[in-house]
């Protein structure tokens, strides 16, 4: 049987014809890739972040990491770099355009500190 379909594979019937875009369709066609779109909605923690959220204890739910998630996006809206978020007890250094939170620290650990390199801070409710 010619028409077996294997994983990997796929075979199509030799009246299918495929044609390139001409470059105005392609320009107008600006639709992100799905990687962008994950990319941008995707919150995502550096290795020291990890680290830091294991020694410190801190857990982070689904729903607290969608409001941080749409933290981030009122942060990159306003055109911000790098952004204190604050959730309760939770303080987070977050690098806006990869949506990566650089480091985490706990009630405990923000006591006294001075936040560097920062151009906003978002308060999430």
């Amino acid at each position: 049987m010619d028409d077996v379909m294997k994983i990997g594979h796929l075979r199509l019937a030799a009246a299918a014809q495929f044609r390139k875009p001409n470059t105005q369709e392609a320009a107008s066609a600006q639709s992100p890739t799905f990687k962008e779109v994950l990319d941008r909605n995707v919150l995502k923690f550096s290795h020291h972040a990890e680290q830091r959220i294991a020694q410190r204890g801190i857990t982070l739910k689904p729903e607290t990491l969608t409001k941080i998630g749409n933290a981030i996006d009122q942060a990159a809206a306003k055109g911000a770099k790098d952004s204190l978020v604050v959730y309760r007890d939770i303080a987070m250094i977050v690098n806006v355009p990869s949506r990566t939170v650089v480091t985490a620290m706990d009630g405990s650990a923000m006591q006294g500190n001075v936040f560097t390199q920062i151009d906003s801070a978002v308060i999430v409710s």
